[in-house]
């Protein structure tokens, strides 16, 4: 008994060893570098307003949006994205449900221009290549990060960082070539990205998500990757 005792003891850290290498082997077979460096595009779509002039759909004013965005791609699985967008903004208090003291009114119109950087995760390895990849031509992907924005509304101009998030789905047509599809959402710290007259218009703080302005974009772009790696001697950055 004493014996096969020590004999699984003994036969453990073989174990272990087999595990870890077989977990290092999973990592690396779902972090397969990209097989260029950099992505580059342009996203065109529609922009919505929530904030002080409408509390409930963001689409109710509808406005147009372009991007031009650069990610840097270290693996299959994620990438750091850079994002410079253009926006207009408009909305109506008169199309809220809620009444304004003394029954005023307000509306206005913004032209919005956003710098982000955000971080990348695909739910799938994306891409095209050998099969033992494992690679997929499409995958949704979800994304975070921070930027700033500018705002010009009423002869003003004001400034406010910003946290975007969003989600979204890629499609590879070729080996360079990406098609998508993304909304996002950001969230301005800052009550003037609707101008400097709609700031607590009921003199009332309300709820973090309302208190501050939130702009969102649906858009679909075509991005195209460039800068190949090594392929000789394997050397990634």
């Amino acid at each position: 008994m004493i014996a096969v005792r020590t004999h699984a003891l003994c036969a453990t850290p073989r174990r272990l060893t087999v595990w870890a290498l077989l977990l290092m082997c999973a990592v690396v077979a779902h972090a397969q570098a990209a097989p260029y460096k950099f992505d580059v595009g342009a996203q065109l779509g529609m922009s919505g307003y929530i904030g002080d002039a409408n509390r409930a759909n963001m689409y109710s004013h509808p406005g147009f949006t372009g991007e031009l965005s650069m990610r840097y791609l270290p693996d299959t699985r994620w990438a750091l994205r850079g994002v410079l967008s253009t926006l207009s903004l408009s909305g109506n208090t008169a199309d809220m449900s809620d009444v304004l003291p003394g029954g005023a009114e307000y509306n206005f119109t913004s032209q919005v221009y956003a710098l982000d950087v955000r971080g990348e995760f695909n739910f799938f390895a994306y891409g095209i290549g050998e099969t033992y990849k494992r690679l997929r031509r499409w995958t949704p992907y979800l994304a975070a990060g921070v930027g700033v924005c500018l705002a010009s509304s009423g002869g003003k101009t004001s400034a406010a960082p910003t946290i975007p998030l969003a989600v979204g789905f890629k499609y590879k047509a070729t080996q360079r070539l990406n098609l998508g599809i993304e909304f996002s959402m950001t969230k301005a710290f800052g009550d003037h990205v609707d101008g400097p007259v709609l700031s607590d218009l009921n003199q009332i703080k309300t709820a973090f998500y309302k208190n501050t302005d939130w702009f969102s974009r649906l858009t679909v772009g075509i991005s195209y990757e460039f800068g190949p790696r090594c392929e000789t001697c394997h050397y990634v950055d």
